[in-house]
């Protein structure tokens, strides 16, 4: 089952009450947000592109900050909650269903922050949607994302599924540097990312011309009593040369 089913699926079973609109970027569960980062900056007045917008939380966060946002989406289902929780907090979003390295609709050099939490991961052809980023950001403007950490995918416990509590000790179940898409679970359901390592991603970035001012291993609080790891990786890189 492909990941735009799954998401899907994830969203038959919620409603747009199930999400809240907030009025700050957020990252994540249990992750410190825009508020306590400060990596979007102001966004009033700005073209904002979320990619991956899923319910579209940043979204509407983004147009009640005043700013024009355009949001896509490859699963359908994640679209219909955020075009309903967008009505339900009387912002204005213009919606896409749009892969997430498709950004042919867009004009070069038109987007002031480009948004992308969570997403890259997902993302097999990696190089190729930092390069659409790249043409469709303004010069200097910002290219906030996110995905899971390379070492929380290289660890894990035993009975580690969806619906359970994963018992044992935390260890190195797969190898660090192997690229063969693994499973994550979210919202109960399993979803395959392509792990990355922080010099892969870095060099990427560098390619395809951009400059990394932020890099994060953000604490994720939990009442997990074992030793703390790094969940997700935030940068914000911005648009340089090409």
């Amino acid at each position: 089952m492909s990941n735009q089913e799954t998401w899907d699926r994830i969203a038959a079973r919620r409603s747009a009450g199930d999400a809240i609109a907030s009025d700050t970027v957020t990252f994540g569960p249990g992750l410190p947000t825009d508020v306590e980062l400060r990596l979007c900056g102001d966004v009033k007045g700005k073209r904002v592109l979320d990619i991956g917008c899923g319910a579209g939380e940043n979204a509407i966060a983004c147009a009640r900050n005043g700013a024009h946002v355009i949001a896509l989406d490859t699963s359908r289902g994640q679209l219909t909650l955020a075009r309903k929780l967008a009505a339900a907090a009387e912002v204005r979003v213009e919606f896409h269903d749009s892969d997430a390295a498709d950004l042919a609709f867009l004009r070069a050099d038109s987007i002031d922050l480009a948004l992308a939490i969570g997403i890259l991961g997902e993302v097999d052809d990696v190089d190729r949607l930092l390069r659409q980023v790249h043409r469709v950001l303004r010069p200097g403007a910002a290219f906030v994302f996110s995905f899971d950490h390379p070492m929380a995918l290289a660890i894990g416990r035993d009975d580690d599924t969806p619906g359970t509590l994963p018992l044992g000790a935390l260890e190195v179940r797969r190898d660090y540097f192997a690229a063969d898409p693994v499973a994550v679970v979210r919202n109960d359901e399993r979803i395959m990312v392509y792990p990355r390592s922080i010099a892969e991603v870095f060099a990427s970035l560098h390619r395809a011309g951009y400059r990394v001012d932020v890099l994060l291993e953000p604490e994720t609080a939990s009442d997990d009593p074992g030793p703390a790891i790094p969940r997700t990786l935030l940068w914000r890189a911005r648009k340089e040369g090409v």
